[in-house]
C-alpha cells in the first residue's frame, strides 16, 4: 500500500520522546538557526530539508509540529502551500510559517484549513514563542481526547510545555507584549449579541441596531491615535484589538475590504503581533475571513456582523462625545 502523502508522529512514543518537529526552509543559514533553537528547546527534529521536499508532491512524513520558511512566492509556491495547508489540516499536525511582509498577502490567502500560525520577519525568540504555543494546542487536545491509558503521555507532555516555558524566560524576554506568559490562554467570552428590549406584549427580544457611525468621524479617531507616536513612544499606547476594531469599523460603512498587510498596519503593532491578535479575534467572533470570489489567491478580514453590532452600540452611546475619543 502507498503511503500517505503525509503523515506525523506520535508526541510521545512508547519511550518518551519529545515532540517531533520538521523543518523546510530553503536558505541554508535559516535552516541551521531553526534546527539549533528547535533542539535547543527540547523537541526533537523528525526531519529538516528544503523547500522541494513538501513542494514537489514527494511523501514526506511530517512531524507533530511543522516549521515552513517561506520569504518569498510564485506561483507554484502557493499551489503547494495551499496542498500543505490541506494536508496538514486533514492530518492534524500543526502548522507554523515564517514570511516577510511582501509575501504575507499571498501566504495568508493559502493557509485558511490548518489554522497556521503565520510570523512575519521573526526573531529567534518569536519563533520558539510559537512553538511553544503550539505545543500548547497540542496538549489541549490531547487533554480533549485522553482515556485512563494516556495520562502518563499527557504528564510527558505537560512536562515539555513547562520545560519549553522555562527556557523562554531566558532565550524571549521582550516577547510578551504586556499580555503575561506565552502560555495562558484563556477562553475567549461569547460573542456580544446585542442587548435585548421588551416589546409592547412585554416579550424580550433583540433590540434593533443603530447604524454604523459615519466613517469620516472614524477614520478621525483613528487620526488622533496616531498622532500620540509623534510625541511618545508608541508602545505606551499599544491597543491592537481596538485598533482593529476601529478601521474594520470604518471600513465596513465605508463598503470597503480590508486586506490582512493593511490590517497589520492599522493595528500599530509588529505583523507578527497583529497576526495573533487578528488570529485570537476571530476565535473569539469579532472578525471573520471573507474570500475573495474573483481572485480565489485572495482573503480579505472584516467584522463579525455580531462585532459591526457592537461598535455601531458603543458609537450611538457615546453619541456626540465620540470625535472627542482617542
Amino acid at each position: 500500500m502507498q503511503a500517505a502523502p503525509f503523515d506525523y508522529a506520535p508526541v510521545n512514543d512508547a519511550a518518551g520522546s519529545p515532540t517531533a518537529v520538521s523543518i523546510f526552509a530553503d536558505r541554508p543559514h535559516v535552516r541551521a538557526t531553526i534546527a539549533d533553537d528547535v533542539a535547543g528547546a527540547g523537541f526533537r527534529i523528525m526531519r529538516e530539508a528544503g523547500l522541494a521536499d513538501v513542494l514537489d508532491g514527494h511523501p514526506v512524513t511530517l512531524g507533530e509540529i511543522v516549521l515552513l520558511d517561506c520569504p518569498a512566492v510564485d506561483a507554484g509556491v502557493l499551489a503547494a502551500l495551499s496542498r500543505l495547508d490541506m494536508r496538514v489540516a486533514r492530518s492534524g499536525a500543526r502548522l507554523v510559517v515564517s514570511t516577510t511582509i511582501e509575501a504575507l498577502e499571498d501566504v495568508f490567502a493559502c493557509l485558511d484549513q490548518s489554522q497556521a500560525r503565520i510570523l512575519v520577519a521573526p526573531t529567534r525568540g518569536e519563533r520558539v514563542v510559537a512553538l511553544g504555543q503550539e505545543l500548547t494546542m497540542i496538549a489541549r487536545v490531547r487533554v480533549r481526547e485522553s482515556s485512563g491509558e494516556d495520562h502518563i503521555s499527557l504528564l510527558r507532555l505537560a512536562e515539555q510545555v513547562s520545560e519549553i516555558a522555562r527556557k523562554l524566560d531566558s532565550l524571549a524576554p521582550s516577547n510578551d507584549d504586556g499580555g503575561g506568559s506565552a502560555f495562558r490562554f484563556e477562553t475567549p467570552k461569547p460573542a456580544y449579541s446585542g442587548p435585548e428590549e421588551a416589546d409592547s406584549s412585554g416579550r424580550l427580544g433583540r433590540a434593533a441596531r443603530p447604524p454604523l457611525p459615519d466613517p469620516r468621524l472614524v477614520r478621525q479617531i483613528i487620526r488622533q491615535r496616531q498622532m500620540r507616536a509623534r510625541f511618545f513612544d508608541g508602545e505606551l499606547f499599544a491597543d491592537p484589538a481596538w485598533d482593529i476594531l476601529l478601521d474594520l469599523t470604518a471600513a465596513r460603512a465605508e463598503h470597503e475590504r480590508v486586506s490582512v498587510t493593511s490590517l497589520c498596519i492599522a493595528s500599530g503593532v509588529p505583523p507578527t503581533t497583529a497576526l495573533r491578535w487578528i488570529s485570537q479575534m476571530t476565535e473569539a467572533g469579532l472578525l471573520e475571513r471573507v474570500e475573495d470570489e474573483q481572485d480565489k489567491r485572495r482573503a480579505f478580514i472584516a467584522l463579525s456582523d455580531n462585532a459591526a453590532d457592537a461598535m455601531a452600540r458603543y458609537f450611538a452611546e457615546v453619541g456626540k462625545d465620540a470625535g472627542r475619543l482617542v
